[in-house]
């Protein structure tokens, strides 16, 4: 019965529903009566006095968000050693989050789209500046672990989503970012083609990753799939893709961090 009446509000366009993996998320709905309908509740509830119902559910609200901070916090302490050992081959977060913002060039952030989200750190450094913000990455594990390390901090969407077969419009986004993603693609082309799919006119594509190298390692160890990649490869993808491109930095370290940017030209 409760599958039917959460039907029901969602056919009334009351509530929005979203599968990822084997848990369904449920959101306020996008119909004209959904404000007003919680302004009147908010009304009655002044009037006739807090709802037992409604604490009971913000109890619960507790202690479902204390037990995913837990989950987070060992699933961190499981991974930071590893996290820690990759990191330490690349300059220090600050000198690459500066640099990202170096390579927007002023230009408004808009609607972000963060492909391959992972912890959330590129939606933590960007979405304060964005209209809308959406996060996709294909590790439920990993978004559960970005939902609590944003909550509070930013307004953020995460979405369980396969970097090869985006489940968004074509030209939805004025800002599309890959941070340390591509290695893991084993075709790395297809991920491109795809973003810019979704790149509105006159949106940019930033894309950080690392030049080619020789730790070998990393694809035992971290499961990469390419051992970083030449300026001419990814300007090429992304020129065939219809997209101006250009290299915005190389930061020096044992692995050598690149930024890439790219840009739908908008046409009258």
């Amino acid at each position: 019965r409760m599958s039917q009446h959460l039907r029901q509000l969602q056919e009334a366009g009351l509530v929005q529903r979203r599968k990822e993996g084997n848990a369904v998320f449920l959101s306020v709905g996008s119909a004209e009566c959904v404000q007003p309908l919680f302004a009147l509740l908010d009304s009655w509830s002044a009037v006739a006095g807090p709802f037992a119902w409604f604490d009971a559910d913000r109890a619960r609200l507790r202690a479902i968000r204390a037990d995913r901070a837990l989950e987070a916090q060992r699933f961190f302490e499981k991974n930071s050693p590893r996290w820690g050992e990759l990191r330490s081959l690349m300059v220090s977060d600050a000198e690459i989050q500066q640099a990202i913002l170096a390579a927007l060039d002023g230009h408004d952030v808009g609607r972000l789209l963060d492909i391959g989200t992972g912890i959330g750190r590129m939606l933590e450094l960007l979405a304060p500046r964005a209209t809308a913000a959406l996060g996709i990455d294909r590790s439920p594990e990993m978004l559960r672990f970005a939902r609590e390390t944003l909550l509070g901090k930013v307004q953020a969407e995460l979405r369980h989503a396969d970097m090869y077969a985006l489940p968004m419009e074509d030209q939805s986004f004025d800002t599309v970012i890959l941070h340390q993603v591509l290695h893991y693609a084993h075709h790395p082309e297809a991920v491109l083609a795809e973003a810019a799919r979704v790149l509105a006119p006159g949106g940019r594509m930033l894309i950080v990753d690392v030049a080619p190298h020789e730790h070998e390692e990393l694809r035992r160890r971290f499961a990469h799939a390419r051992l970083g990649f030449s300026d001419k490869q990814v300007l090429d993808w992304l020129q065939e893709v219809g997209l101006q491109a250009s290299v915005t930095a190389h930061l020096p370290s044992e692995l050598v961090t690149v930024i890439w940017r790219a840009t739908r030209v908008a046409t009258d």
